[in-house]
């Protein structure tokens, strides 16, 4: 199957990529632009399409997909002179997207297979859903502004709280005995573990409406990570959970913004520190990755994010974060990072939907990929971020950023 995106967003066409290769079927991305659109694809996905020439008649609008801002989508329908359509409110995301694309690759091969008349039917069926649907995505951008605004304003009276916590462990209103000073160190922890998931949950309210590139700067990864566990150590602490971390030197700089790294790595090692049981154990490592060589295991890779040639330097470096706890249900793997998904009961990593959520928001934010697995010793949860270098590997290194939409291992 032929999917043509007509766009020039690098991101939007690396979640493409990175959700069809999720499907069993075959399939091929190709990019273009109205100009050289090809007339033989298969689907096509249209990206803000107000400021182009599209086809004033579609052969089959089911074989399209507009993706349009709200307050453009009244202008849309009548430059197409009132035909129906098939639209995504942006800004997308990834689990309606993954839908679309997943719906739009099946219906291509039951066409292979089923008779015209029962095409006929289903076709008039999906565009009552299709407008139904897009009535609901107007209801969920305005469930989401709201959410947005509510959690701001959450987040200035629990910053005080924590402030007056440490304002009392100062001892600057006066003496505090031991005892005193342990409960407002549990409050401390608890008020700021309250005003991160208040933060993670107005990032994925806002990073859906404002796309926002990372503060980038060379950073040491030990400082993220140093910061990190002290976040999490009384919590570890608590539970006599043994920590163990070994980092290797990366070979080249890393360009980060370090608070949302260190955001990144809190919100794994706190997850870890959940489910990993009383006396269990944490192991944090770090390493250099030669992550463009998964990408050669990827057949149905578009050509622009294939490598030409070896490299034989590393082009990203690697965390690992693996615990004790129990292993997590291989069907839920990947789902853990959707937003506000979970697959219930008490052993359900993704939280809601919020920490994994947010690590994968940042971490696409960096060009990285997080994701985790299950080792005979436990969960593990990884994150690769790319490389930067200033001498002779760093022809190589850029080379290999184009192939950072590769799969993990």
């Amino acid at each position: 199957m032929n999917i043509v995106l007509v766009s020039s967003d690098s991101a939007l066409r690396r979640l493409c990529g990175d959700i069809l290769r999720t499907f069993v079927n075959p399939w091929q991305l190709s990019v273009a632009s109205p100009e050289d659109c090809p007339p033989d694809g298969d689907f096509y996905i249209w990206d803000n399409p107000a400021g182009m020439e599209i086809p004033t008649r579609l052969e089959r609008p089911a074989k399209h997909l507009f993706l349009v801002n709200r307050n453009e989508v009244s202008t849309f329908y009548q430059g197409l002179g009132g035909a129906e359509a098939n639209i995504l409110l942006k800004p997308v995301t990834r689990a309606s997207l993954s839908a679309f694309l997943g719906m739009a690759v099946s219906a291509f091969h039951e066409r292979l297979s089923t008779t015209t008349s029962l095409r006929a039917d289903r076709d008039e069926i999906l565009q009552c859903l299709i407008q139904s649907n897009l009535k609901l995505q107007e209801y969920d951008q305005d469930r989401t502004n709201f959410l947005a605004r509510a959690v701001h304003d959450f987040r200035a009276p629990l910053t005080a709280t924590c402030g007056y916590c440490g304002l009392l462990l100062s001892e600057a209103l006066g003496p505090v005995n031991d005892d005193q000073k342990e409960v407002l160190r549990r409050m401390q922890h608890s008020i700021k573990r309250l005003s991160r998931m208040a933060s993670a949950m107005f990032e994925l309210s806002v990073g859906r409406q404002v796309k926002r590139k990372p503060d980038l700067r060379e950073a040491d990864i030990r400082d993220c990570v140093e910061q990190a566990l002290h976040e999490v150590t009384p919590f570890a602490d608590g539970k006599r959970i043994a920590v163990t971390v070994d980092l290797e030197t990366p070979p080249a700089p890393l360009h980060i913004e370090p608070g949302q790294i260190e955001q990144v790595i809190v919100n794994l090692l706190d997850n870890a520190c959940k489910f990993t049981p009383r006396g269990g154990e944490i192991d944090i490592r770090g390493y250099s990755y030669f992550w463009e060589r998964r990408a050669l295991r990827h057949s149905s890779l578009p050509e622009g994010e294939r490598r030409n040639q070896n490299s034989r330097v590393a082009n990203a470096y690697r965390i690992d974060i693996r615990d004790s706890g129990p292993q997590i249900p291989w069907e839920h793997l990947e789902s853990i990072f959707e937003e506000y998904t979970s697959y219930a009961g008490g052993q359900d990593r993704s939280g809601g939907g919020l920490g994994l959520a947010i690590c994968r928001m940042m971490v696409t934010q960096h060009e990285g990929r997080v994701w985790g697995e299950n080792t005979d010793h436990g969960p593990r949860f990884s994150f690769v971020l790319p490389l930067h270098s200033t001498g002779a590997g760093k022809t190589e290194l850029r080379e290999a950023g184009a192939a950072q939409l590769s799969g993990v291992v």
